[in-house]
């Protein structure tokens, strides 16, 4: 009787261990086909961007002190002073264009690619404010760029332009800050919102960990390919974004900025003081955001209220940086102000440039009229 069991039972358990087998390699096997097929859409998708959206200014070495890194700068336009733009957290240097067109057409403007952005090179370096800063100054000397300038800072792009200020004063002409990040913004978050923020954060922060793979195998591509371009922007300049933001380097980068917003870059923020008497205007978004668009499980009460505090105090208080500073509120935009309302940014850095220039024509006379 258990010959006759050990006799049935050894072919039905061989035939279930080569089913089981077979599956399992049917399955490998699908995988590296999904790869394959993923990191080839991925290839034939990025060649084909490269090609629609070549590298717009120059990539320019900042020399040894700096590892030979090369950041990408363009430059439009004749006139003084030079204006120099700095992006939000996450944006290309090129999502200034639609500001730096109409600019252009009154006196020099660059907008520039911080390290791992657009075209320029990844760096190792902690990307603080003031490591930033240290790169754009090397930057600017090496394109030969001369100041002073007038720097214009979005969203966390404020922290830079006012460190830069700390750090080379008289090469500071005057400022605009579009609704710029303040070094208090945290500390002023009721503790439901730090917490959400904190807990967002780390979500990112897993994200980033499988970025390079969701990039390689075209997943992230593929999630974006019908994603409706931001408000203000064309399918065509969306995509190009998108391209840009799409690679490691970019993700790292970011990534990094990120972490270290605060407390490093708001202490370096925090100490690098005020404008003095330099002509500043502040631009404020009015527009709140939209509940429905916040992450879930954002406490919604705790984001407005906080509004309020970014619209009524932080903003104020950055305006009150300067004996000459003006704030201006933009009531049909959210905070991507140069996307929604890229002449608004243009109006205010002309005020800027006028002030500046006015003040200059006023001393050369003084100065012709002693003689």
């Amino acid at each position: 009787m258990s010959t006759e069991t050990a006799t049935n039972v050894s072919p039905r358990s061989g035939k279930v261990k080569r089913f089981v087998t077979r599956a399992v390699l049917a399955l490998v096997a699908l995988i590296v086909l999904a790869a394959i097929v993923g990191a080839s859409y991925q290839a034939i998708g990025n060649s084909r961007d490269a090609q629609r959206f070549p590298q717009q200014g120059n990539a320019v070495s900042l020399g040894p002190e700096f590892g030979g890194l090369k950041l990408n700068i363009d430059c439009q336009g004749q006139g003084s002073p030079t204006v120099v733009l700095d992006s939000g957290l996450g944006v290309p240097g090129v999502g200034w264009e639609p500001v730096q067109k109409e600019v252009a057409k009154f006196t020099r403007v660059c907008w520039y690619d911080r390290a791992g952005y657009g075209w320029s090179d990844g760096s190792s370096a902690p990307r603080t404010s003031l490591q930033i800063v240290k790169e754009l100054h090397a930057l600017l000397a090496a394109e030969g760029e001369k100041g002073p300038f007038v720097l214009v800072g979005h969203s966390f792009g404020g922290y830079n332009v006012r460190v830069y200020n700390g750090q080379y004063p008289n090469e500071v002409a005057g400022m605009v800050l579009v609704d710029a990040s303040h070094e208090d913004q945290v500390s002023r978050m009721s503790q439901n919102l730090q917490d959400s923020m904190k807990k967002m954060t780390q979500s990112l922060k897993r994200q980033e960990k499988l970025a390079p793979w969701m990039i390689h195998l075209g997943i992230m591509r593929f999630m974006q390919r019908n994603q409706p371009p931001a408000t203000g922007l064309s399918k065509e300049f969306s995509h190009e974004l998108a391209y840009l933001q799409m690679q490691t380097k970019f993700v790292e980068a970011s990534g990094q900025e990120m972490d270290l917003f605060s407390p490093e870059s708001a202490s370096q923020v925090r100490a690098a003081g005020n404008l003095g008497a330099k002509p500043l205007v502040v631009l404020t978004a009015g527009k709140n955001v939209n509940p429905s668009d916040l992450p879930p499980g954002m406490p919604i009460k705790d984001f407005q209220d906080f509004h309020e505090i970014w619209v009524n105090d932080l903003q104020v208080k950055e305006a009150n940086l300067s004996t000459r500073g003006k704030r201006i509120m933009v009531p049909d935009s959210d905070h991507m102000i140069p996307f929604q309302r890229p002449d608004a940014v243009v109006e205010a850095i002309r005020e800027v440039c006028t002030a500046i220039n006015t003040g200059k024509a006023s001393t050369e006379t003084a100065s012709a009229a002693s003689h």
